[in-house]
C-alpha cells in the first residue's frame, strides 16, 4: 500500500531524509519512530503530498508520489492528521468536519452519520456546538482526528496523534486506533511514546535522517539480542551452576537467585536446564523469557 525507494528530501544544504526504502502493508499499522529532527514529519509531508521529494520515489497504492494527476488521488485516498492541526477556530466542532467533508465531496447523509460517529466515538459530542478556538489542545487534537476520517481514506497518516493529550484522552486514542485497526486501514503513524508503538504498531521503523531499522518488534530484538530464559530458583549455589555449565549453554548471569541464560532453542533447552538443576537439589520456582522492550531496541539502535 506504501512504497518508497531512496526517497531524500533536502532543504538547502540540510539533508532531511535521506534514502528511505520501506514497503507497508495493506492493511498495516506502522510506527515511524525517531528523535526530534530525525525527518518523520518530513517523510508524512512527502507521502502525503504536501512538500515535493529531492529524488527518489514513492507511491501510495498504484498512485505516484509527485506525479502531479496522481497527488490529486492521493490526496482524495488519504486522511492526515497534521503536526499542527489547523482547525477554523470560529466555527464549531460539528462545523469543521462537516466542512471538511464537503471538501472531499462526502454525501450529505453520510457525512453526518459520520460526523456524529467520530465525536461520539471521541467523546466530543455534546461540545459539538461550541467553537473550536475554545478547546482545550486535547479537544483539538480529537477534533483533528475526527477531521482526518471524515471522507472514509483507505490510508491514514497520524503525526503524534496523543500529543498534548491527557493519559485518559491518549488511551481513548490509542483505544480508537486499535478499532481502526480493526477496519483493515493502512495506518502510518509518528510517535515518540515507545509503549503506545508497542501496543498498536505491527511494525516500525527507527529512522535518523537514513532509515536505520524496520521491521516486527520480535524480529529487532532477534537482530540485536540472543534469546534468554530467567531461571527463579529458591536457591543458589555452586553445584547449581557447574550442573548448568555441564549442558553448554551460552553464557550464564547470576543476579541474587535467578540464573539468566542464553540459550539457541528455548522449548528443547529449557527442560535439560530444569533436569540439571533439580537433579542436584536445586528448587526451580519458574522459568521466564527475558524479553527487551521496544525502548531497549530503539535505544540501542539510535545509539549505535
Amino acid at each position: 500500500m506504501i512504497d518508497t525507494e531512496h526517497l531524500t528530501r533536502k532543504f538547502g544544504a540540510l539533508t532531511a531524509v535521506e534514502d528511505v526504502t520501506l514497503h507497508i502493508d495493506e492493511g498495516e499499522v506502522f510506527g515511524f519512530l525517531g528523535p526530534n529532527g530525525s525527518g518523520k514529519t518530513t517523510t508524512v509531508r512527502m507521502l502525503s503530498c504536501l512538500i515535493s521529494k529531492t529524488s527518489g520515489r514513492a507511491w501510495i497504492g498504484d498512485y505516484e508520489v509527485g506525479n502531479s494527476v496522481d497527488s490529486q488521488k492521493i490526496r482524495r485516498m488519504i486522511g492526515l492528521l497534521p503536526e499542527n492541526v489547523g482547525l477554523y477556530g470560529n466555527l464549531s466542532a460539528y462545523q469543521n468536519l462537516d466542512f471538511s467533508g464537503r471538501l472531499y465531496k462526502t454525501p450529505k447523509e453520510q457525512r453526518s452519520e459520520r460526523i456524529e460517529y467520530f465525536l461520539k466515538m471521541l467523546g466530543l459530542w455534546d461540545k459539538k456546538d461550541q467553537p473550536a478556538g475554545t478547546f482545550s489542545k486535547g479537544m483539538r487534537q480529537k477534533l483533528a482526528i475526527a477531521r482526518a476520517l471524515i471522507h472514509d481514506p483507505q490510508v491514514l497518516f497520524l503525526d503524534e496523534p496523543t500529543a498534548n493529550l491527557d493519559p485518559e484522552a491518549a488511551k481513548m486514542v490509542r483505544d480508537f486506533i486499535l478499532e481502526l485497526k480493526k477496519e483493515k486501514r493502512t495506518i502510518f503513524l509518528t510517535t515518540h511514546f515507545l509503549a503506545e508503538a508497542q501496543r498498536i504498531c505491527d511494525k516500525v521503523g527507527i529512522l535518523k535522517t537514513k532509515l536505520v531499522a524496520v521491521g516486527t518488534l520480535e524480529e529487532l530484538r532477534q537482530s540485536l539480542w540472543k534469546k534468554k530464559s530467567v531461571f527463579q530458583l529458591e536457591k543458589v549455589n555452586d553445584a547449581i551452576i557447574k550442573a548448568v555449565e555441564k549442558i553448554g549453554p551460552g553464557n550464564i548471569e547470576v543476579v541474587e537467585n535467578k540464573l539468566i541464560i542464553e540459550i539457541s532453542d528455548p522449548e528443547k533447552e529449557n527442560p535439560l536446564i530444569v533436569d540439571a538443576i533439580t537433579d542436584v537439589g536445586g528448587r526451580v520456582q519458574f522459568v521466564s523469557e527475558l524479553s527487551p522492550t521496544l525502548e531497549d531496541v530503539y535505544l540501542k539502535l539510535i545509539r549505535s
